[in-house]
């Protein structure tokens, strides 16, 4: 699952006992050499499938850890595009990656696969995604595989603080996995992790918050259509499709109305 570039076991056991902050702060030199990075067909997808929607000027990537999203957003936007995170760590990867650097109509090969930028300029912001520090300013905001580090309860000030930063008829948009099969192989893998992780804040602290089985789409739907968004699901058909025919992966679209 790792590249000889990733982190060792013994870093992964050190990050594992820290705190969240201080455990991407130790992992983001690697972080891009992890099965925990989106990977780039994914978010090429997402490309595809929100480019429709658009056009969009601005853009915020929330929780943007090295900036695969930002990526993303540098192919959709055209003015300004900002990645968010509580991490100095991951923010201070993802400014010194060579995709983070001003982008040029003719430039290729970002971080969210090959494909051109657009000439949009690029901000790095270290603020918490439950206090964002900005006004109602941005046309689209993404948010990429950060979900299981907020508890149920943090969502809805989660999703108000997104409600809160765009504008009227921007879009707050990110994939969401179809649930694997029950038991199945992945879903026990997940069982347990949720498990372990459990364990480990009962008896460590600081916590490390990180699970996989609490982000329902039922519930997510309600929570956004109660902060005032309105949703639909969009399948992501580059993904394939499972054996019943519905997506492997779907793009939530929630759109303040």
């Amino acid at each position: 699952m790792f590249t000889p570039q990733g982190p060792t076991l013994r870093e992964l056991a050190v990050q594992a006992f820290s705190s969240i902050e201080h455990g991407y702060d130790l992992l983001a030199p690697k972080f891009d050499h992890t099965p925990f990075r989106t990977p780039d067909h994914l978010l090429d997808a997402v490309v595809r499938t929100v480019r429709p929607l658009g056009p969009f000027a601005t853009g915020l990537d929330i929780c943007c850890g090295t900036g695969a999203g930002v990526g993303v957003l540098r192919r959709l936007c055209d003015e300004r595009v900002t990645g968010v995170d509580f991490s100095a760590g991951m923010l201070a990867a993802a400014a010194s990656a060579p995709a983070s650097a001003p982008a040029s109509a003719s430039r290729s090969a970002s971080a969210a696969g090959s494909a051109e930028f657009t000439s949009a300029a690029v901000d790095w912001v270290r603020a918490d995604a439950r206090a964002l520090p900005f006004a109602p300013v941005f046309d689209l905001a993404v948010s990429f595989g950060a979900f299981g580090h907020f508890l149920p309860a943090e969502r809805p000030v989660l999703f108000a603080q997104a409600h809160a930063v765009l504008r009227p008829g921007g879009l707050f948009v990110f994939p969401l996995p179809a649930p694997p099969r029950v038991g199945s192989p992945l879903y026990w893998a997940l069982w347990g992790f949720d498990s372990a992780m459990r364990l480990r804040n009962l008896l460590w602290h600081p916590r490390f918050v990180m699970y996989y089985r609490t982000f329902r789409l039922p519930e997510v739907l309600d929570e956004l259509a109660r902060t005032g968004f309105a949703t639909e699901l969009l399948p992501l058909t580059d993904l394939g499709q499972r054996p019943d025919g519905s997506p492997r992966c779907a793009l939530v679209v929630a759109r303040r109305e």
